[in-house]
């Protein structure tokens, strides 16, 4: 079993990790998980020229004692047996937790986080480093975790990453740091300072106090080579303050703060991991550095967004994107659909460039049929300089369909004044449903080449999977928000590397 470069997982990164990845594979590994805050994010997506209110939730940011916890604990503590291997040490620091904090959504989260950390353990080469990032709120309880994985002897740093961005804090101090802790497998790991501007310009302002030129001269020296970075960063901002990065995905941090992780200890072609690879940043940043690269995601969201960014960011590089989990045939479609229609709507959208439903969520999703999942916006018309905009609306359908389903997309239709809709099917439609959709008619637009489209479609899985797309006007949206490319970040620059 051997990993290629550009590959992107779909899927619990713990089951992925067990079942995919190798022993000592990985030269660095970086690791940005949900913090726990009891907050749910949202994605924003790109309507127009202008940012959509659609919006879609990218992930809950908190951890529960479900049933996949439980037994992530039970394994730890020995009473299930685990395809993970398991110290008495370990076993010994979760009970040790149990009794501190309690059955509650802590315990579940440093479940999950240690099992996954044994895990990211095998699989970072001897010689390799890792980056936890977290918070003050599991700081503290992760370092013991990390301690008793790595051994505390290979803690090497807790760095501190300071940020300036609004708060409405009244009563406290405005909490704007984020903890990463630096830990290696061994003694024996690649490191390479990073370097940073002096600030104190000591030759440009007369306060130097030497009576000879050759101190002078050895300050300029020292002044042009910079200064170490410390275990403390104030010079990198966050992603609210560097707009041309921005994607509107939730917890996104900038490349500064990746590209000085990746280059202080990988070197170019080394193998690069994030298990929890949200937006693709470390990726992205990987990628710039020439550095081979895996990310796994549980959310297909993230892999199409991840798709997008590395496609628009690279197009000159033209490189192949591996993506392992994703359906490549009817018997994957609907394997995806039978464990998570959610994540199913979404894998169909993303094949149709349609925005994901406003407000859309797992929970409004279960039950009965919530109507409209997706929206294709494009350009139907030019007046006076100023473009108008369509829209078409899209239904995803993987359980049994009939004509009714056409009707009801008719309906929705005619109710938001769209231009037209498409339904997609995981079954084949039937013959009164053709009937109706033809019945339908076609709508018209002014921008482009093909004026006259249908104005309700129906594609099936299988379509789709053989390359049909609905018949869109050329006008069609791309719809990630697009962060400019980066081919050398201001902030942060090293220097003499």
């Amino acid at each position: 079993m051997s990993l290629k470069n550009h590959t992107l997982y779909f899927g619990d990164n713990l089951e992925i990790l067990r079942e995919k990845i190798p022993d000592e594979s990985f030269d660095l590994i970086y690791l940005d998980p949900p913090f726990n805050s009891n907050r749910n994010y949202n994605v924003l997506f790109k309507e127009g020229l202008q940012d959509s209110p659609a919006q879609v939730q990218a992930f809950e940011d908190s951890w529960h004692w479900t049933s996949e916890a439980q037994s992530a604990f039970e394994e730890l503590v020995g009473v299930r047996k685990s395809k993970t291997k398991i110290n008495e040490q370990i076993s010994n620091l979760i009970l040790a937790l149990e009794k501190l904090v309690g059955h509650n959504d802590v315990l579940a989260y440093l479940t999950m986080m240690t099992i996954r950390l044994i895990e990211l353990k095998r699989v970072l080469k001897k010689t390799g480093s890792i980056y936890l990032h977290c918070d003050p709120t599991a700081s503290h309880y992760l370092k013991i975790v990390m301690d008793a994985i790595f051994g505390k002897q290979n803690f090497q740093n807790e760095i501190v990453w300071c940020y300036a961005t609004p708060s409405g804090a009244s009563n406290i101090f405005p909490r704007k740091h984020d903890i990463i802790l630096f830990y290696t497998k061994s003694d024996n790991y690649f490191f390479r300072s990073q370097r940073i501007p002096h600030k104190s310009g000591l030759h440009n302002t007369g306060q130097v106090f030497a009576s000879d030129n050759e101190d002078i001269e050895k300050i300029k020296e020292m002044e042009k080579l910079g200064k170490k970075v410390e275990d403390w960063w104030v010079d990198i901002f966050s992603v609210d303050r560097v707009r041309a990065e921005r994607l509107g995905y939730p917890t996104q941090k900038p490349e500064a703060l990746l590209e000085r992780i990746i280059k202080a200890s990988s070197k170019e072609g080394d193998w690069v991991l994030d298990p929890f690879c949200g937006c693709g940043t470390t990726v992205a940043v990987a990628e710039r550095l020439n550095r081979n690269w895996v990310g796994i995601d549980i959310t297909m969201l993230a892999i199409n967004l991840i798709r997008h960014r590395l496609a628009r960011q690279f197009e000159s590089k033209g490189i192949s994107i591996n993506i392992d989990g994703r359906p490549r045939d009817i018997m994957g479609a609907k394997a995806l659909f039978k464990k998570d229609p959610f994540e199913f709507e979404y894998w169909v959208l993303d094949m149709v460039d349609a925005v994901p439903a406003q407000s859309k969520t797992k929970e409004n999703m279960r039950g009965a049929d919530k109507g409209i999942d997706g929206v294709i916006n494009f350009i139907k018309d030019v007046q006076n300089s100023e473009q108008i905009y369509g829209k078409l609306l899209v239904q995803v359908k993987g359980g049994g369909v009939h004509r009714d389903h056409v009707a009801t997309l008719k309906g929705d239709v005619e109710r938001e004044r769209a231009d037209g809709g498409v339904l997609i099917t995981l079954e084949k439609p039937t013959k009164p449903m053709r009937e109706e959709a033809i019945g339908a008619g076609f709508y018209k637009v002014k921008f482009g080449n093909e004026f006259e489209f249908p104005r309700i479609q129906i594609l099936t899985i299988e379509d789709l999977l053989s390359n049909k797309k609905p018949k869109v006007p050329l006008g069609a949206l791309r719809y990630f928000k697009e962060a400019k490319p980066i081919k050398e970040t201001k902030q942060g620059k090293e220097l003499g590397i």
